[in-house]
């Protein structure tokens, strides 16, 4: 424990910790020492008042902290200070309210920037899966992931967290609901089974030791949308090939079920099937939806690989090695020969990874379009960006006998 004088009110005396941070981070440098504090006091006033004394006006991630210790909400501030005594306002946002009332402890980690602020509040949400962050932090989207798997009839299927047994995953995409119902579609649209996975599969070519009951176990078989798996009236060749074509639309390789439902639509509209037309139309918009978000995080992927030269709040240099909309490490903006053969170590890690969905999780579950959305509204940022030869050729620039 420490004071800030001896005029300090006793109100301090057990008000400020030092903290060392919420441990590990992808995104922070080598050379950085995470470091905060913490205010160990309960009750809104008391908290207000450690507030105005302590917390600095400068970027950082906090946390507030139950009755065990336990993080129940995380937020990040570009000025520490004003975002927390925003808190105490009276007109501060209910939940607000609720969230002091729940609070024992209150910390916080200094960061350099508020790109760094913003990345390291997603990775500590990802972390601690705090109860008020879940229940609608206003501003917070839930991301999910589309995959192709589970069983030997895969199909698609909505989820939070990819485990890599997938044959495929696709995303992060906004709107759970949203996806849910694009998947249906999708499904429907390729003739994939939707069923559970205790439903068992007997495909047409694959003999049973004893016979079973291969009736259809839903309606999707004889309205034409499943190529029904579960009753043996298909192949497993005939199912594979329908989940590569899906594969192939999922990767933007095939937009033929995009032209196919086009056409009827237009000949539906033609014979003036107006209501035939409409359902087409229907179909065609949802599975235009998801053509267009996954064309989006591919073009983002493709474009988004660079170094990020950003001066923190300490007027040092540092640099976010962004590799397919991902933000694979930071380090030191090299000054001398030992920092440049750290970054350019650095360098050739982040951009020799390939993308795979549970890296992304790994890192922070909405890398890519945080990445994206920072640079569309700074477009004057992109000037300062350095290729990966680039930075490379910085590296070796710097002199070898500055050690």
């Amino acid at each position: 424990m420490r004071r800030r004088g001896t005029d300090q009110p006793d109100l301090f005396a057990l008000a400020e910790d030092r903290f060392a941070g919420f441990g590990r981070s992808t995104f922070r440098a080598p050379t950085d020492e995470p470091s905060g504090v913490a205010i160990r006091l309960r009750g809104a006033a008391k908290l207000k008042a450690a507030v105005r004394q302590f917390a600095p006006r400068s970027p950082g991630v906090y946390g507030m902290l139950g009755p065990k210790g336990h993080v129940i909400y995380v937020g990040k501030a570009k000025c520490l200070r004003s975002r927390l005594l925003s808190y105490f306002r009276d007109s501060s946002d209910p939940k607000a309210g609720k969230i002091v009332r729940h609070t024992y402890s209150l910390v916080w980690e200094n960061v350099p920037d508020e790109f760094a602020a913003l990345l390291r509040e997603l990775e500590l949400i990802r972390r601690f899966r705090p109860r008020f962050n879940v229940l609608g932090q206003p501003g917070r989207q839930r991301y999910v992931y589309l995959c192709l798997g589970r069983g030997p009839a895969a199909h698609a299927y909505v989820t939070r967290e990819p485990t890599g047994k997938e044959i495929a995953a696709f995303g992060p995409f906004v709107g759970r609901s949203h996806s849910r119902d694009a998947v249906r579609r999708f499904n429907l649209e390729f003739g994939l089974r939707d069923c559970p996975n205790t439903v068992p599969m007997h495909f047409a070519d694959r003999s049973q030791l004893f016979e079973q009951d291969r009736g259809a176990k839903c309606l999707r078989y004889e309205l034409g949308t499943c190529l029904g798996p579960c009753g043996g009236f298909c192949t497993s060749g005939e199912y594979a090939a329908r989940v590569k074509a899906a594969r192939a639309f999922l990767e933007g390789k095939n937009a033929t079920v995009l032209k196919t439902l086009t056409a009827a639509m237009r000949v539906a509209a033609a014979a003036q099937e107006y209501e035939r037309a409409a359902a087409v139309r229907d179909r065609l918009a949802s599975m235009q939806w998801l053509a267009d978000k996954l064309t989006f995080l591919r073009t983002a992927r493709a474009t988004n690989s660079f170094v990020y030269p950003l001066t923190g709040c300490d007027d040092r240099r540092r640099w976010y090695l962004i590799h397919g909309g991902i933000v694979r490490g930071v380090v030191a903006e090299p000054t001398c020969a030992k920092s440049a053969d750290v970054a350019a170590e650095r360098i050739a890690e982040a951009f020799a990874s390939p993308f795979t969905a549970v890296a992304n999780l790994e890192r922070c579950v909405d890398s890519v379009l945080i990445v994206t959305g920072w640079f569309r509204k700074r477009d004057a940022e992109k000037a300062a960006l350095l290729t990966r030869a680039a930075a490379e050729a910085a590296c070796r620039a710097v002199p070898p006998d500055s050690r």
